[in-house]
């Protein structure tokens, strides 16, 4: 399964331009995916600028927290079918997306994906439940 994932408010914390912290479960679910198989395309607005790598920064985060990216803001498998910018994914998860279950941690900015809720529905469809 194609994931797309946003990074601010589902991964980490509301505080572009920086990284803010981890969203509870984030990390954690994400490699749970990757065991499954699933195969996790970041889809963000971060861009890379001279001196503000932003993207660069949240593509090293992830890697740094055990998250291997099977594509960025763009899904490789779909270059032969489609010159679309859009990313192909079958299930996108993103704080702003529609119905997407919420939770505001202490301390954090804003509203962020609430991951123990995500988190298990997504395992069921990885594992065909």
């Amino acid at each position: 399964m194609y994931i797309c994932i946003d990074f601010d408010g589902t991964i980490v914390d509301h505080r572009y331009p920086d990284i803010g912290e981890p969203v509870p479960g984030a990390l954690d679910w994400l490699k749970r995916y990757q065991r499954y198989g699933a195969r996790l395309i970041l889809f963000t607005m971060r861009s890379d600028r001279p001196g503000q790598e932003y993207l660069s920064n949240s593509v090293e985060f992830l890697k740094e927290n055990g998250i291997r990216l099977y594509g960025i803001n763009r899904n490789p498998d779909q270059d032969s079918w489609t010159d679309s910018p859009k990313a192909y994914g079958e299930l996108y998860i993103d704080d702003a997306a529609f119905g997407c279950p919420l939770t505001h941690p202490r301390g954090f900015a804003r509203p962020c994906v609430n991951w123990k809720k995500v988190g298990p529905r997504v395992e069921k469809m990885l594992l065909g439940r």
